[in-house]
């Protein structure tokens, strides 16, 4: 007898272990381009597969996360953060009887449009570009899957569920990717996502400001969350610079954010009286989040990191310089177009100049751009 289960088989066992409100792989609306079911894959199955494969994946390894790529070999890439997601997207998913494919497909694409340097190079782009649309990266993630990743000879982008573009989307705009079609919210999957980011980057993001010593323990007195979780579990702030403690603060935080979003989103999906993923889409409010109290911490929380870690004269020191070099680049591919490349090239007459410049530059690693700036000024 084989062992092997074929993909209707792993759909059965979809339909007999999710939730009612789960968005299940057979129900799903399909591909923009059809194509024939894998043998053995459910459809999400296959999308995590076409993102982890693609090489806006892979070029999230050198990509800014805080720290400029190469600061430090310990410090979090977009890539491990992208990871982080989908792990906490996993087990939110798993514990709310949601479907865990989905959840990490949409996790693993959340970031593929970010740009280098982070959102301080994100801020750059969108400036450069505030006359041509500007640039947000979560449309940039949409345009990346939708459009410039291109490993088919049949057709532009790597052709991702319906559900995956919806969860990618966010609060992106309808022209990144026409036909998603628009709901009031995304299905529970896709709401996971967007959570799984903030509760990572509030935790993990925190543990690179205590390692690299621009956040003093300390100084967490003043964080009511931190303060808290502290307390409740013996950890002496003043004290709290050996490396096991900061890597515990980090995971008692994050431990503490999926509890809550878990508890205070299944009261909200019991009390909607939702019985399909459709019904959550029609359903006016958010189904997954934090509870009013959580909610307010964390905004505590976010507001510390950008004060003390984010604009931080050492990390927002240089990546303005970063940024700078990256506006300089960017000029110079508006003077000289034969700069950036045959396949932006090729997308000039469908989308203009400034937009294939801003695609070209937002697709680049840290490094890479460096050496690009490198290059075209070394002999100025």
């Amino acid at each position: 007898m084989s062992v092997l289960r074929p993909r209707e088989a792993i759909e059965e066992i979809e339909a007999s272990t999710l939730a009612p409100y789960a968005q299940r792989s057979a129900a799903g609306r399909g591909r923009l381009h059809p194509q024939d079911a894998h043998h053995w894959r459910t459809e999400y199955q296959r999308d995590v597969s076409r993102i982890i494969h693609s090489a806006a994946f892979r070029r999230l390894e050198y990509k800014t996360q805080v720290f400029l790529n190469g600061t430090g070999d310990h410090y979090r890439t977009r890539l491990t953060h992208t990871m982080e997601v989908a792990s906490i997207s996993r087990t939110l998913a798993r514990a709310l009887g949601l479907n865990e494919d989905l959840a990490e497909a949409v996790a693993l694409a959340h970031d593929l449009g970010h740009s280098p340097f982070g959102h301080s190079g994100e801020e750059t782009l969108d400036r450069l570009l505030k006359d041509h649309g500007g640039f947000d990266h979560n449309d940039q993630s949409l345009r990346v899957v939708t459009l410039l990743e291109s490993p088919y000879d049949e057709f532009d982008g790597l052709n991702l569920t319906f559900e995956v573009l919806e969860g990618v989307q966010k609060h992106a705009s309808e022209r990144s990717a026409p036909g998603i079609g628009s709901y009031a919210c995304a299905s529970l999957e896709g709401q996971i996502a967007d959570l799984a980011d903030e509760i990572a980057y509030y935790s993990h993001d925190l543990q690179d400001g205590l390692e690299a010593g621009l956040i003093l323990a300390g100084s967490l007195h003043q964080v009511e969350l931190c303060a808290m979780l502290a307390a409740e579990h013996g950890l002496d702030l003043d004290t709290a610079e050996a490396r096991s403690t900061r890597h515990n603060l980090a995971r008692i935080l994050s431990n503490r954010l999926i509890h809550g979003v878990l508890t205070e989103s299944a009261g909200r999906i019991a009390a909607s009286g939702v019985q399909s993923a459709d019904d959550v889409r029609r359903h006016p409010d958010l189904l997954i989040g934090y509870s009013p109290s959580l909610e307010e911490q964390t905004k505590e929380l976010r507001s510390f990191l950008y004060a003390n870690l984010y604009f931080h004269p050492q990390v927002a020191g240089a990546n303005q310089r970063a940024c700078d070099m990256m506006a300089a680049v960017f000029g110079a591919y508006l003077q000289d177009p034969r700069r950036i490349g045959r396949e932006a090239t090729r997308r000039v007459p469908n989308c203009g100049l400034y937009r294939a410049a801003g695609d070209y530059i937002a697709g680049m690693t840290d490094r890479y751009l460096l050496r690009e700036h490198g290059r075209i000024f070394s002999h100025a």
